[in-house]
This record gives C-alpha cells, sequence and structure tokens, in this order.
C-alpha cells in the first residue's frame, strides 16, 4: 500500500487505516517530547517513535495465541536498553564533550577533592550501567508474567474470562512500551550537556 504522492502523502488519513494509527503513535510522541524538551524535541522523535512502535507492536504480538512477546525475551528487551543507553550518551558527548565526561567525577574539582571525585566516578559508572539492565529488566518481566496470566486464563476458561483479560493484556502492552520510551526519553533529558 503506498502512502501517497504530492499532497495526499501528507494528509491525514480519513477513516481507521493503518497509515493513521501510525500517524496517532507519532503525534503521541512528538507530545511527549515538547513536553518534556521544548521545541528542541522534535528531533528526538524519529528515535523514540521508532523504539515505542517496535516494543508496542512486539508486545502485542505476543497477545496472539501460539506467539511470544520478543519483548519477553531478556536479550531482545537488553538490545533495545543498550540503544537507549548508547543514544543519550552519545547525545551527552556530541552536546556536552568533556563536561559531560566531568560530570561523571561530580561537582568538586580540584587535587584536594581527588578521593571524592574518584568516589562519584565509581557510583556513576555504576549507576549509568544499571539503567540498561533495569529497563530490560522490568520490561522483560513484565511482558513474561503479562502473557503467563493470560494464557493460564485463556487455558482454564474458554469463553468469557480471557476477554476481561485480553483487555488488561491490551493495556499492560501499552503501558510498558510508554514506560520504556519515557525513562528513555528521561535519561536524554538528564544528559548534561544537551542542548534541550
Amino acid at each position: 500500500m503506498a502512502l501517497g504522492s504530492g499532497e495526499v502523502a501528507v494528509l491525514p488519513a480519513a477513516h481507521f487505516s493503518l497509515k493513521g494509527i501510525f500517524e496517532y503513535l507519532t503525534e503521541f510522541i512528538d507530545a511527549l517530547c515538547e513536553m518534556l524538551f521544548g521545541e528542541h524535541g522534535t528531533k528526538y522523535i524519529p528515535h523514540f517513535a521508532t523504539i515505542f512502535s517496535f516494543i508496542l507492536i512486539s508486545n502485542f504480538l505476543g497477545l496472539i495465541p501460539g506467539l511470544t512477546a520478543s519483548t519477553s525475551n531478556i536479550n531482545s528487551a537488553f538490545a533495545i536498553a543498550i540503544v537507549s543507553f548508547l543514544f543519550y550518551n552519545i547525545l551527552g558527548l556530541l552536546h556536552g564533550g568533556w563536561h559531560y565526561l566531568a560530570h561523571f567525577f561530580g561537582p568538586m574539582r580540584g587535587i584536594i577533592w581527588l578521593p571524592i571525585m574518584i568516589f562519584m566516578l565509581g557510583i556513576e559508572l555504576i549507576s549509568h550501567s544499571v539503567r540498561p539492565v533495569s529497563l530490560s529488566v522490568r520490561l522483560s518481566a513484565n511482558m513474561t508474567a503479562d502473557h503467563a496470566v493470560l494464557s493460564a486464563f485463556t487455558e482454564l476458561t474458554k469463553a468469557v474470562i480471557p476477554v476481561i483479560f485480553y483487555m488488561m493484556g491490551t493495556l499492560v502492552c501499552f503501558l510498558q512500551a510508554f514506560i520504556f520510551t519515557l525513562v528513555s526519553m528521561v535519561f536524554v533529558m538528564l544528559a548534561p550537556g544537551d542542548e534541550h
């Protein structure tokens, strides 16, 4: 299906369609970026819209009987978290340069503060290295648990009860994609030296 050419390509979808769904998701990410980063947030929309869409689609695929969400696998979730980790660190280095690296040593400078600076470096390195682990474990564990509960109730009751859990599962799928994307945005926002 072609998106169209000329003005047709930029017009919003007139009726419910796949193009309309992705336009809505992109506008949602646009609003989040504008809220967190202000007018400079538009440059981050492609990155965060991609992460959000990938996680959301993967989560929804896990709702189909017989399929497993790739985000339930810790390796896939960790790969997405590493992309987010590299993104905010590269942005920090590009916009802050040596000032970004200096923030790892804390606010104090001078030879007299060297032991505290080394201690702060250790704390910051641990803090930053735990971020992708935290993101991936949260996403993977929540999606595994959600789909396990859905599977159990579908096996126990075949008719009405699974519909309720499918609705809750759909909400969990959206929330996990939203939380992962929002936390990634916060990491970018907190990267010192980034011009927001």
